[in-house]
């Protein structure tokens, strides 16, 4: 074990710096150099996991023990998974790469002297540190001389779960009709293996079992670095089951599984959701908006509350307010793997109460899709090599085209036109088509609530990035979209990727369209819009100069809560990750007719003809 090991860390290549902006911090595994690695075990080093086998659940902790006679601060344990491999598993990026070869980085770490103040003095010590359920064993090494120059000290021993193929995560996800409902999974089952299944049916009814599709990818489909050399991981296999016919707001039960070539069924636990309200329905309706969450690790590990500090709070807000929730948007960024593509499994089990109950929505950010030279729309490596891939795998969404992230999506009085930001949106462009579409055909009489949702702010933000570029967005962003809003009468436009909270007045072409502030009745002439990047990732900053249009701002963790009470009626909340407090709201109280109003480019040109 200890000589395959050993392989290991003089095969591993250096962990990428990605390019970032300043407030989207530095995936915590890049900061490893573990080129650098030195072998040098030591005979009076140690360190030791238990328990050694894991089962029950796909979330275990386990206890870590270890001891070095000459300790450091600098000192740290890895977690590595597969443990067992050697450089024979690794993929030479061209034929003129020659041994040793690529492996891969660790999926946490965390330093030995974390809960053991004494660590530096005594020189053992012990760690708790949770595991999921990610397809394969784990190992653990202790590390001296720090992230920078690793010399590798000990290994432990093989740590695995019971069945480390079983089928993990379920994700919910509307399908392209209103009566549809997608569930998409991970697990280790290849369709060679097994067959995937979900069997699903109302609420104590009898089930029925329908079959899954199945999607993967390799090393190749990844666009560079880290994703392709050091942060690359076998995804497994990603299966999506299709729900359809569902009765409107019944709760339906189900449960996804494998069939085996032998008959026997490996099933996960039983989950709940309720169908989604026939479009127009009037009922209440409660809907959770936000972006850039990430992932954070719930032992400590990976440089805790450093990255994505809010990340959990935002989750466990929502896990506990979840009666009071029917549907989830992330609007992009979703958990900052930056090609470090075991973190996609870390996020999948964190916000997995959330998403197996209720529909979680995505969009694509810059962290999900820009890498130069494969089509993005902005020429950065905020990807870390992704390009899109991932996330269009991990989650359903349903677009016509998963490479081309634009959908719309019903949800009883609400009508959501989700737009790409990472592809060009600009008036002739075939994005611009989707968005006039999504937004012309929706009936408002039945559907009143017509909501734009993107990742980059294309309407308006004082994050202080934009401030200097003098745009107040996205640079070229408003230049074509905001004629559609305003024609279509678009209600609220919601945006991430500055890391904060703010809420302008309705507004076009700059000007405040209502002067009111909170309680708004009638026609809004505008739209109002809405940051809400804060759902987790290190906070941005605000210009100094708060121009009059914004009404609103907060630099705080927090998300947004739509609640459409009837046709006529809207509560807007901004609700902070710390507390789950309501820190700012407004109202929309209006009636059909209000909809049908013109108001400044709203209503095409009439004359006095009679």
């Amino acid at each position: 074990m200890k000589g395959l090991l050993l392989t290991v860390f003089v095969v591993v290549l250096a962990a990428s710096y990605l390019q970032c902006g300043v407030s989207h911090g530095v995936q915590p595994l890049s900061k490893i150099a573990i080129h650098k690695t030195k072998v040098s075990l030591h005979s009076e080093a140690s360190i030791k996991v238990s328990p050694s086998l894991l089962g029950g659940t796909n979330r275990e902790w386990v206890t870590v023990e270890f001891s070095y006679p000459n300790p450091t601060a600098d000192d740290w344990i890895g977690v590595f998974s597969p443990a067992n491999f050697s450089s024979s598993t690794c993929l030479a990026d061209s034929p003129r790469v020659y041994p040793p070869l690529l492996c891969t980085a660790p999926i946490k770490y965390q330093y030995a002297n974390f809960s053991n103040p004494k660590y530096v003095h005594t020189g053992s010590g012990s760690l708790k540190l949770q595991l999921i359920n990610q397809r394969e064993d784990f190992s653990f090494s202790l590390f001296t001389g720090g992230l920078l120059n690793p010399k590798l000290v000990a290994v432990s021993n093989v740590v695995a779960f019971a069945n480390p193929k079983a089928p993990v995560y379920p994700r919910l996800a509307q399908g392209k009709y209103w009566d549809e409902m997608t569930v998409t999974w991970t697990s280790g089952y290849g369709i060679g293996e097994a067959i995937p299944v979900v069997e699903w049916g109302l609420q104590g009814a009898k089930r029925s079992i329908s079959p899954a599709g199945t999607l993967t990818f390799d090393r190749g489909s990844m666009c560079g670095a880290p994703a392709s050399t050091v942060g690359w991981r076998d995804p497994g296999y990603i299966h999506t089951g299709f729900m359809k016919e569902l009765w409107p707001n019944l709760v339906y039960t189900y449960r996804i599984g494998h069939r085996l070539h032998n008959g026997i069924y490996v099933w996960s636990d039983s989950y709940r959701f309720r169908a989604s309200p026939y479009p127009g329905q009037d009922s209440v309706q409660k809907v959770i908006i936000f972006g850039d969450m990430g992932k954070d690790e719930m032992d400590g590990s990976n440089e805790y509350n450093n990255f994505q500090r809010g990340s959990l709070n935002t989750t466990g807000q929502l896990i506990n307010d979840l009666k009071n929730i029917d549907i989830v948007f992330h609007i992009g960024d979703i958990c900052y793997a930056n090609g470090y593509l075991s973190q996609w499994d870390q996020f999948t089990a964190q916000v997995e109460p959330i998403a197996s109950a209720v529909p979680y929505m995505i969009a694509s950010g810059n962290h999900e899709r820009d890498w130069p030279g494969t089509g993005s729309f902005y020429q950065n490596t905020d990807s870390g090599g992704e390009c899109g891939v991932l996330a269009q795998n991990m989650f359903y969404t349903p677009a016509e085209n998963r490479e081309k992230f634009w959908y719309s999506t019903d949800y009883g009085m609400f009508r959501f036109c989700i737009v790409d930001t990472e592809h060009d949106w600009r008036e002739g462009t075939e994005q611009y088509k989707f968005i006039e579409h999504c937004l012309a055909s929706v009936d408002r009489q039945k559907q009143p609530w017509l909501i734009f949702l993107a990742h980059r702010v294309v309407g308006y933000s004082s994050g202080d990035s934009y401030a200097v570029e003098g745009s107040f967005g996205e640079p070229m962003g408003r230049e074509s979209l905001q004629k559609l809003w305003q024609k279509h009468k678009v209600d609220i436009a919601v945006y991430g990727h500055v890391h904060n909270y703010e809420r302008t007045c309705p507004i076009y072409q700059n000007i405040c369209t209502n002067q009111e502030k909170n309680n708004y009745r009638g026609t809004l002439g505008g739209t109002i819009h809405v940051v809400a990047g804060g759902g987790g990732a290190s906070l941005s900053e605000f210009s100094t100069l708060k121009p009059n249009w914004s009404i609103f701002r907060d630099k705080d963790y927090g998300f947004v809560k739509l609640t459409a009470f009837n046709h006529s009626s809207l509560l807007f909340e901004y609700k902070r990750s710390s507390d789950g407090r309501v820190y700012d709201s407004f109202t929309i109280t209006r009636d059909y007719r209000d909809i049908l109003a013109c108001t400044v480019d709203s209503c095409p040109a009439t004359t006095l003809a009679s």
